[in-house]
């Protein structure tokens, strides 16, 4: 009787463990998109359009709230012009300065990642000092230290925050 026990309790463990499953292998289609996602220029292209997107909807949003100064004296017509306007301009303002943050960030962050050979934290600083001063770039170079600063605790608090990087 004891043996028995032994023996349903060994048989029990062995049910309960997974079967391992062989690795599966990439297929070629699967390599080749790896190698067309690895391009910096395909990946940068596509952070700056991803991001010309959002700068879109946020700018589309933020004008639908920008009130007319002169309200009480305009039509519901002369309001509902003022205010696609608005949504156009910030919309279109928008959208250039995400695209060309997303553009410049991914680019740097790719060709630093290709340079060291490695994918961690220090990527992300040297792409958000190279973002932040080139963004900032036209007000001096004061700005621009200011900037690649700024950026480079944004870019790396936002990482941290994600936690993408072991």
């Amino acid at each position: 009787m004891a043996e028995e026990k032994g023996n349903e309790s060994t048989a029990t463990r062995e049910v309960e463990k997974a079967p391992i499953e062989p690795l599966r292998m990439p297929t070629v289609e699967e390599i080749r998109g790896q190698d067309i996602w690895n391009n910096c220029v395909v990946r940068s292209v596509a952070s700056g359009v991803m991001g010309g997107g959002l700068g879109l909807m946020m700018g589309l949003f933020l004008g639908a709230l920008d009130n007319p100064v002169m309200q009480d004296q305009m039509t519901g017509r002369q309001q509902f012009i003022y205010t696609a306007k608005q949504m156009g301009s910030r919309s279109w303002g928008s959208a250039k300065a995400f695209a060309v943050m997303g553009f410049v960030f991914s680019a740097a962050e790719c060709v630093v990642e290709k340079a060291r050979a490695k994918h961690d934290t220090t990527n992300t600083v040297v792409a958000g000092c190279v973002t932040g001063g080139a963004l900032s770039a036209k007000g001096g170079p004061k700005a621009a230290c200011v900037g690649c600063a700024g950026f480079a605790t944004f870019s790396v608090l936002i990482e941290k925050f994600l936690d993408r990087h072991d």
